[in-house]
Formats: structure tokens, sequence, C-alpha cells
């Protein structure tokens, strides 16, 4: 058997079984709607940046169960040790070339819970199974630039340089994670594959074995200007921390002599606040008042924000552990949940379930996010057009005329939407019949652009939205007619499991 480098077997196997089961009983091409979408803001922060999304379209895009994916699944048995699948069924598979339609908010967008990422819309089983990669790669891609766009703005204008690859989860979850990383806002990474791929900045110098294979710190100070007089970055605390600083600004004036410019320390481990003010004061008065000072070991938005609280001076974040790994929330904990499903006449049937936690009951209907904002006369504090809020609404009916958001965990928390607003919607198309379109069509969707788009938007959230501890609650809401509608729905299905207990 020939070594597979199709992706079609990542999934969990109830996805196979459930298309079985719809082929089967000659359901696989009805058409239906499926949302992406997650329950709750990461960290217990006031909103999620939205990633992932390209690396999904080229998943759909390049979708295939080649010859070793069907051989493998002929293998696999039910508790009769019969076959699991039938042939017919998998010659379908081999055969199958997805054309689903896929809406979608573009990477770098701003994000709340509920709201729909993606909206996957095509024959049932093709819908279906996608699920579970779409999850794997939206989910986390979308917390890790979450997680650095906190870093970033815990950091302010200073950059954040992510140096996770060694503790991140696996190889593929470094590759990405870097990715993700970028486009939340740092501005390199160490990861070299990732620069490489993805045309990420890639920065980096020394670690403390460079110094301890020397017989003294300065001898390995001087031994790394040799080697590399253009990337001087001194890692000074293998030993005696300020005495390191005094080092590397001896060995800075030499190179000054041969006409080249140390770039800076790197703090990574002790006092960071004490030691970076103490190290400036060296560096101040050696004549190196532009080297930068570069801090890491273990860092995370509270960590940085608390040393400028204490007067740290650190020009240069080195965020690892906490930022690829989310350390503080290992998950997403996006889901993908049927929307609607067309009957046989054709016309757009919504579905919701139920469930006793109100965050597990779902939004019925073919879904699309509506993000109003009140242009003003004089432009707010933060240089945007004021946000109003974001409208969850049902295509097939459209926006009721009262024009008014009802909260999805309190239906009492109403919002009209003020006059003199403007809104557009979120979810834009981004593949057609299985195929590309628009800015992934053509190329201009980059990596670049998205890390531009995350930056621009968090920039028109209200602070009071951005900030870390206890922000904000951003207006997201469900149109009310659609609110009206969901209700009828639960009522009426409840009645009805009643009737029959």
């Amino acid at each position: 058997m020939k070594t597979s480098t199709s992706l079609a077997l990542l999934t969990d196997l109830y996805q196979l079984t459930m298309a079985y089961g719809y082929w089967k009983l000659g359901r696989a091409e009805r058409e239906a709607v499926f949302h992406l979408f997650f329950r709750k803001k990461p960290f217990a922060g006031g909103y999620a940046v939205v990633a992932g999304l390209g690396p999904a379209l080229e998943f759909v895009r390049d979708f295939r169960f080649d010859d070793s994916d069907v051989e493998y699944l002929a293998t696999l048995t039910g508790n009769d040790r019969a076959p699991l699948f039938e042939a017919g069924f998998l010659d379908y598979l081999h055969n199958l070339r997805l054309n689903v339609d896929i809406d979608a908010m573009l990477e770098g967008t701003v994000a709340f819970a509920q709201e729909p990422l993606l909206r996957v819309k095509g024959p049932m089983l093709q819908c279906q199974i996608l699920e579970t990669a779409l999850l794997n790669i939206v989910n986390f891609q979308t917390l890790i630039a979450t997680k650095a766009a906190r870093v970033c703005a815990a950091a302010g204008s200073d950059p954040v340089l992510e140096f996770g690859l060694r503790r991140a989860q696996g190889i593929d979850g470094g590759l990405t994670a870097s990715r993700a990383a970028y486009l939340g806002g740092c501005a390199a990474t160490s990861n070299v594959l990732a620069g490489k791929t993805y045309g990420i900045p890639v920065k980096g110098t020394h670690a403390h074995s460079w110094v301890m294979s020397f017989d003294d710190e300065l001898d390995a100070f001087e031994g790394y200007a040799s080697a590399m007089p253009n990337n001087c970055v001194f890692l000074v605390d293998t030993y005696d921390t300020l005495e390191g600083v005094r080092n590397a600004v001896k060995v800075g004036q030499r190179l000054r002599e041969q006409g080249h410019e140390m770039i800076g320390i790197r703090l990574d481990s002790g006092d960071l606040a004490y030691l970076s003010i103490e190290a400036r004061k060296i560096l101040d008065a050696g004549g190196f008042p532009k080297a930068a000072i570069v801090a890491s070991n273990d860092l995370d938005e509270n960590i940085i924000e608390s040393l400028k609280v204490q007067g740290a001076k650190i020009a240069v974040w080195g965020v690892g552990t906490k930022l690829v790994t989310a350390y503080d929330q290992p998950a997403l904990g996006g889901v993908y949940k049927l929307g609607a499903m067309k009957d046989d006449r054709g016309e757009w049937q919504p579905k919701v379930k139920l469930s006793e936690q109100v965050a597990k009951t779902t939004i019925p209907g073919v879904l699309q996010v509506r993000r109003f904002e009140k242009r003003n006369a004089e432009r707010n504090t933060e240089g945007g057009d004021q946000l109003v809020g974001d409208m969850i609404y049902d295509l097939t009916r459209g926006i009721d005329s009262r024009e008014m958001i009802v909260d999805i965990k309190d239906s009492n928390r109403r919002k009209r939407i003020p006059e003199g607003t403007v809104g557009h919607d979120l979810l834009v198309p981004v593949m057609q019949q299985g195929k590309l379109m628009g800015p992934f069509a053509d190329g201009t969707e980059t990596l670049e652009v998205a890390r531009t788009r995350a930056s621009q938007e968090l920039a028109r959230l209200h602070p009071t939205v951005r900030r870390l501890l206890n922000p904000h609650e951003f207006p997201v809401g469900i149109d009310v007619g659609l609110h009206e509608q969901r209700d009828a729905m639960i009522r009426e299905m409840r009645w009805d499991f009643t009737e029959q207990s």
C-alpha cells in the first residue's frame, strides 16, 4: 500500500458513519447549511480574532479520498466483524469532489460568541464530513491569534516576538501557532520553517549553551560578535546578569570600532523589572542608549502588564510557551451545527438543537452577521467609526422592520439599532461549488492583509472591550423576528415532548 498524502481521514469516525447513513438512506445530496461558531469568548476576554480561514479553504479545495484512504476504510469492521462500510460507499468516497459554498468572516475580523465564523452550504454528506477538520483548523488558530492580540495589547507599541516552537504541541501545532500569532500582532517568530512557509520575519540570537561552551562569558560574546557581527543580541543571564550586561557593553564597543552596532541584550530569568532598569543604566552609561533590552521567561499578557506598571525598561518581548499553547485556555470550544435543510419542495426549513443550557440551544436558519456602526460628524477618540453592535439574522427571513437585537443569554436585554447607522455583513463568499473565489481566488487575501485587518479591527473596538480584565460586553444579539421564531420552535418542540411523555 502506498503512503497517503491525503488529509481526508483527518476526521472523527462518526462523521464517516453518518456520511454512510446519509448515502445509504438516499439523503446524501439533500442541501443543508452548517455554521461554525464558539459559545464563549476565550481567556475571559472581550473578543476573539478570527484565524485559520486560509488553511481551511485550502483543505476543502484539495479534499480527496485517495487509494490508500479507501483501502484503509475497507479494513474497518463493526461489532459483528463484518465490514463497517460497503464497497459501493467506498467507491462513492473515492470519486467524491466537494462542491460546497462557504461564506466566512475574513481572517483578522473581530468576532464574538455565537456568531457564525463560517457558513457551509451544500449536500448534507459533504457539509457533515468537513466538520472535524474545519473545527480543528479554525479553533486553534483563532485561539492563538486572540492570545497574541492580548499579549500585543499588553506590550503596547513594543514589538512581541513569538518564541514558542520548542514548547508547541507538535510540528503542525508549532507551525500554525506561528502563523496565527503573527496574524494576531506578533512582529516576528523564531520558527524558521514558519518564516519560509508564511513569509513571517524571523528573529533569534544565541542560547546559554553558547556562553557555557567558552571558558568565560566575555570570550563567548566576542566569539559570537566575530561570527555574527550584524546579529548581536547578547544573552546576559548565564552567570551574573548585570556583569553580563557589562561584558556586552565591552564587546559592543569593539563592534562599533569595526563598523557594526550591538542590537541589544536579552534577559531570560530573574527579576525582570529590576534587572531591566539596572541594565538600562549600564547600557546608557556605556554609550548604548539605543540598544534594546529583550525579555523572555514564561511571559504572558498579565506578566507584561505588571512589568509595565513596575517601570521595566524592556523594549522587546519574547513570548513562547504561554502564547503557542494558549496556556490558560487550551481550547476555543468552537462547534459546528446544522442550521437549516431544504425540504422536498426545495424550501429551507430551519433546524434548532435544544439544550438545558441556554448557551447550547442553537440559532436556526441560514445565518448572517451584520455589524452596525454609527458615523459621527466628530470622530471618536479611537479615530474610527463608533461600533453599535452585531445582529445575527436569517437570510431567508431578512431583518425585521423593528431593527432590534435580543441578547442571546437574556431575552429581556434588547437593543434597538439607532437611526443614522449603517451595517455591513461579515460573512462574505469565499468558496462556490468547491472553488475559491473573491480575494482567495485572485491571491489578494494574504497573511499580511489579514494581519493588517486584525490591527484595524482591534483599534475600532472601545478600550473597555479590549481591556484584559473584566472587559465590557460588546452588544451582540439575534434579530428580534428570528428570536421570536426560535422561541416558537422551542416551545413547540418542548410541548411535543411533554405530550409524548
